[in-house]
């Protein structure tokens, strides 16, 4: 439940291919970490250009944060997103609410973040795939710090398990 089906560089190493494949059609986004830095509301213009391929080719996108809608509200607003704040990750309501504002099924869906007791773990519970990434920069608050060590045996097994990193 917490050891990653899937680990990526970066959110851009995801592709639309890799989607396709998967039958992947829309993406739930984590922002902290995943999309921008903690508390930024700078895009990179890797991450930029990204988010433009997958609109391009199709791919419905919903950003879905654990922050107050005062962080992630702007944020969204710049990229053109619909959002869900207050996302209470790992619980799986915040999820529905994006898959129900996209109208896609469960199997079409994927999160994409970055923390396994929040983003992994909210996937599991609510039977969706998740695309883990790996942190953009190094974290400073105490308590992600903390689960960031508690994730660590979840990463050796999923590398032990023949997992490669994306």
């Amino acid at each position: 439940m917490l050891t990653p089906e899937y680990l990526f560089q970066d959110i851009t190493h995801i592709t639309p291919e890799f989607l396709r494949q998967q039958g992947i059609r829309a993406l739930l986004l984590d922002v902290d970490n995943t999309l921008t830095a903690h508390g930024s509301q700078q895009l990179s213009q890797p991450v930029a250009d990204w988010l433009e391929q997958m609109k391009a080719q199709g791919v419905r996108m919903v950003i879905v944060s654990n922050n107050l809608r005062r962080r992630v509200e702007p944020f969204a607003r710049q990229l053109g997103l619909e959002y869900i704040s207050m996302g209470c990750k790992p619980l799986p309501g915040g999820l529905a609410r994006a898959r129900h504002l996209l109208g896609v099924r469960r199997g079409q869906v994927a999160l994409v973040g970055d923390q396994l007791f929040t983003d992994r773990l909210a996937g599991w519970l609510y039977g969706i795939r998740v695309l883990v990434v790996q942190p953009m920069t190094r974290d400073i608050k105490k308590g992600i710090l903390f689960r960031r060590k508690l994730e660590k045996p979840f990463i050796e097994k999923y590398f032990k398990q023949g997992g490669k990193l994306l």
